[in-house]
């Protein structure tokens, strides 16, 4: 089978577009239909007007979660010869999602190592806070608490199930890539655990950004390889690190991006943040929360926080995107707000791109917000217009941090602050007592120092 497809534009040093159109026609049914198909695209690598692939369909049986696309996104856009390695690790990730043995050990993993379950803690001052503005009406604002996982974030739910699925695979070598480095740290840690060989690859602007991150992965015994450029720098190389040795490394994606089943197994084994909302949701009010917030970069957290209720459309989900210094600025992160449908690291999904097809480069005071591209399943459910999605500012993140830490004693990321400076806009539209959950996907201390840098010295 023949394919013509530029590896370079596939692995991110070029684009591979798709349409100019900015809007899609929503799907019917907000019901995931699985796909069981490889798919894999034949045609131009410039911006068209139309969907113009021919896509090869492989059936094959249908394993526990084949979610190979969600509508038109995601897929599998790789050279032929990844086609085979990423239809081996659908395969062993279903085997291990049915092996009871791996299940438990995972349980135990969350539970020991990681440090679930994780609180879901009312806060009460932002709460009163938000009251005080609003004639005393307002919503009772929840945090999820994932910066209180190992290693300070979300990530390392994902990274520990994915170095087991690595091992139990008998792969001897880690690959990752890295943005703000808190999925290099949970890579690493979760690779030390179980003496895996660990490589990390970052970008020399987000290494300079993030020094603390990058001497953690060094202790934790990674090495850590610069990219020039950022994140999305970072994860070319690191894909490309990977497809000249698939023998015996393994990929370990940390974004719920790429060629399928990257995206998928990501939001799977993040998903345990939505589970436990849910049950701790009954248990501290005895009903579902009313509105879900989460910040997307690329959309892991968010996923992992959304999944649990996609059937509750009472449930509203809204996903906050960076927006930089202002949409109009051209400098921001803005995927779902400013984007086009396109294909980029091997799955189509929405993109920032220029006229001619090219990545536009994003830009967020929160590091880890920082990618040109978006989940394909939230791609979707923005299409079907399941889940909504808003911006927010670097200076408006900076101010939900200092609130935060000022009124909770809780120093949140950046990138969660941009969920948190939401609550300017959504509290006053709210009726009193709705519960709002935000995911507080990860702990500030790496960005002190940016926000230090960000204040005026008088205050």
């Amino acid at each position: 089978m023949a394919c013509n497809i530029n590896v370079e534009s596939i692995l991110g040093q070029g684009i591979f577009a798709t349409t100019s159109s900015k809007k899609l026609q929503a799907f019917p049914s907000h019901n995931y239909k699985p796909n069981v198909i490889s798919c894999v695209a034949i045609g131009p690598t410039h911006k068209v007007p139309q969907l113009p692939w021919k896509l090869v369909f492989h059936e094959k049986e249908r394993p526990l979660l084949s979610n190979e696309k969600f509508g038109i996104y995601g897929g599998k856009f790789v050279p032929e010869t990844l086609i085979s390695p990423l239809t081996k690790l659908d395969y062993e990730f279903n085997s291990a999602l049915r092996d009871p043995q791996f299940q438990m050990d995972l349980q135990v993993a969350l539970k020991d190592y990681v440090g679930r379950e994780t609180p879901l803690y009312f806060a009460q001052r932002l709460t009163d806070y938000y009251k005080s503005i609003n004639k005393g009406i307002g919503p009772d604002i929840y945090l999820k608490r994932e910066d209180l996982n190992h290693g300070g974030a979300h990530k390392i739910n994902n990274a520990i199930a994915q170095a087991m699925l690595a091992k139990r695979m008998g792969c001897k070598k880690v690959v990752a890539s890295t943005g703000a480095g808190q999925h290099g740290v949970a890579t690493a840690a979760a690779c030390a655990k179980l003496s895996l060989e660990c490589t990390i690859f970052m970008g020399t602007l987000d290494m300079e950004r993030q020094p603390s991150n990058v001497l953690l992965m060094n202790h934790l015994g990674a090495k850590v390889k610069s990219v020039e450029g950022s994140f999305k720098d970072a994860m070319s190389e690191g894909i490309r690190n990977w497809v000249n040795d698939l023998e015996t490394s393994y990929f370990l994606a940390g974004a719920a991006i790429g060629p399928h089943p990257c995206p998928t197994m990501v939001r799977e084994f993040q998903s345990i943040i939505g589970k436990e909302t849910r049950k701790q949701a009954m248990d501290k009010w005895g009903g579902k929360p009313h509105v879900l917030v989460a910040c997307v970069g690329s959309g892991s957290n968010a996923l992992g926080l959304f999944h649990e209720f996609i059937q509750d459309e009472d449930v509203r989900l809204i996903g906050i995107e960076a927006g930089g210094t202002g949409l109009d600025s051209g400098k921001h992160s803005a995927t779902m707000a400013r984007g086009e449908v396109g294909v980029y690291h091997g799955a189509m999904s929405y993109l920032l791109q220029d006229e001619e097809g090219q990545i536009i480069g994003p830009h967020s005071i929160g590091v880890g917000l920082e990618y040109p591209g978006v989940s394909p399943e939230l791609s979707y459910l923005k299409d079907t217009e399941r889940a909504e999605f808003s911006t927010v500012t670097d200076e408006e993140a900076i101010e939900a941090y200092k609130r935060l830490c000022k009124l909770e004693g809780i120093f949140p990321a950046l990138e969660s602050s941009h969920a948190l400076a939401f609550l300017d806009k959504l509290c006053s539209t709210l009726k009193d007592g709705e519960k709002v959950i935000v995911n507080l996907s990860g702990r500030g201390d790496k960005d002190a120092e940016a926000v230090f840098n960000h204040t005026p010295k008088h205050e």
